[in-house]
């Protein structure tokens, strides 16, 4: 006897090419990647075994950073094989049916929907920013002028407070100057990259037919030597491709306190509106 089987579903489409899908593995290299139409649409799809996708085993799997990235980037295979071909509308990861019934019920009934965001994303590509502030150049080492012969490990009288222990008063005054220099240099190169980032948002804006900001990454994705200030997703006519990253090079060269990043271009992950219901 077979394992009970459920549909994941990756995409929807008006049509697509099912030698487009062939080798593509998808999450589960036993069954193949196919084709399920149901009107004007297709949506694109593969049978994977019940177990594997149930709530417990989904949660366990989620939460796996190894599993949730095979994962991720076999959901991303499938939809840019299918949108190297046809307009797609990218569906949401872990998207489930019990059946091919289900699907093409679902797809009946968001079939308007559907097609209205095939018409607003054909012809039209996603690509990604990223502005980050630039690296600090490395701090010179902090005042430490030797102590005098005798000096108590206690604060001098009169030294600034939160002076180290032991340096004198005017040494102290210098130190903590040193300290509030640094924090207003951070303060101003901050400043400097979020005026920055905004003016690369409007020009990009200005080249695309939608803009979504993202949520920056944290340091733990950008790592403590620079801050995350724009993460945004730009919808652009496939045509001003090369408009768009001779754009993006020509900031680079003027936004000196910031570094850009162009990705793409990607199937419209952020303009899909959302996903079916189940």
């Amino acid at each position: 006897m077979t394992s009970p089987t459920v549909i994941y579903a990756f995409a929807v489409c008006r049509r697509c090419d099912p030698a487009a899908l062939a080798g593509v593995p998808g999450l589960d290299a036993a069954a193949p990647v196919r084709t399920l139409a149901a009107g004007p649409l297709t949506a694109v799809v593969q049978d994977v075994p019940a177990a594997d996708f149930a709530e417990d085993a989904l949660r366990q799997r989620l939460t796996d950073r190894e599993e949730l990235e095979r994962c991720a980037r076999a959901h991303h295979e499938v939809i840019m094989a299918a949108s190297a071909v046809t307009p797609t509308v990218p569906l949401p990861f872990a998207t489930l049916y019990l059946g091919d019934a289900r699907v093409r019920a679902a797809l009946r009934e968001k079939e308007e929907s559907f097609l209205a965001a095939l018409g607003r994303l054909t012809g039209r590509v996603e690509w990604g920013v990223k502005v980050y502030t630039a690296p600090a150049p490395p701090d010179s080492p902090a005042p430490s002028p030797a102590r005098s012969p005798g000096a108590a490990s206690a604060l001098s009288p009169g030294a600034a407070p939160g002076a180290p222990a032991g340096i004198p008063a005017g040494s102290g005054r210098a130190y903590l100057e040193r300290v509030r220099d640094r924090r207003q240099l951070r303060e101003r190169r901050q400043n400097a990259a979020l005026q920055a980032a905004e003016r690369v948002d409007a020009v990009v804006r200005g080249l695309a037919v939608a803009a979504r900001r993202l949520r920056p990454h944290g340091v733990e994705v950008t790592g403590a030597h620079r801050t995350h200030v724009l993460n945004a997703a730009y919808l652009v006519d496939s045509a001003r491709a090369d408009e768009l990253r001779a754009t993006l090079e020509a900031l680079r060269r003027e936004e000196t306190d910031v570094q850009i990043e162009l990705s793409g271009p990607w199937a419209p992950y952020s303009f899909a509106d959302g996903g079916v219901p189940r």
